[in-house]
């Protein structure tokens, strides 16, 4: 296959790339087993090769003692990669702190072996009213009224 982009679509496609590795890896980076997934490490690698002969080498740069092409610092701050990644994480921390807390208290509600016998339908409904309550919360008051009751020295 070859594909052939101006120079404007492959620093977009780069930037693409970026963002798919590092969703896909970025949680995975530093453990001692290293588990990153590969086959992106790899194809991100191939992208970012072309990065010197599209002129594009102050955003992308090759380590010769690791043998591995890097986004450079410049890249990241040139671009609005960072602004994205932050949109990123803010939308996914809300939506994953509503979800889980209104699961849980449906949970709570109804408990586990009611919800199973549900039908899809129904449980959107009843469930529904959790996650209206948590995301109104949420959007008025952010994160000031919410609290763990667990005294700390029982969770010591």
């Amino acid at each position: 296959m070859k594909i052939e982009l101006t120079k404007e679509q492959y620093k977009n496609l780069i930037k693409l790339v970026y963002l798919g590795n590092w969703i896909v890896n970025s949680i995975r980076s530093g453990e001692e087993d290293d588990k990153r997934i590969e086959k992106y490490e790899n194809i991100a690698q191939y992208i970012y090769s072309f990065s010197r002969e599209e002129g594009l080498e102050r955003y992308i740069e090759f380590d010769k003692q690791v043998n591995r092409f890097f986004p450079t610092r410049e890249f990241e701050e040139d671009t609005d990669l960072e602004r994205y990644r932050q949109e990123y994480d803010d939308e996914v921390f809300w939506q994953e702190l509503i979800h889980r807390l209104a699961e849980r208290d449906f949970i709570k509600e109804y408990g586990e072996n009611t919800i199973k016998k549900m039908n899809w339908r129904e449980r959107l409904e009843k469930e529904q009213p959790f996650i209206e309550k948590y995301g109104e919360e949420f959007e008025e008051s952010g994160l000031m009224n919410l609290e763990i009751l667990k005294k700390l020295n029982e969770m010591l």
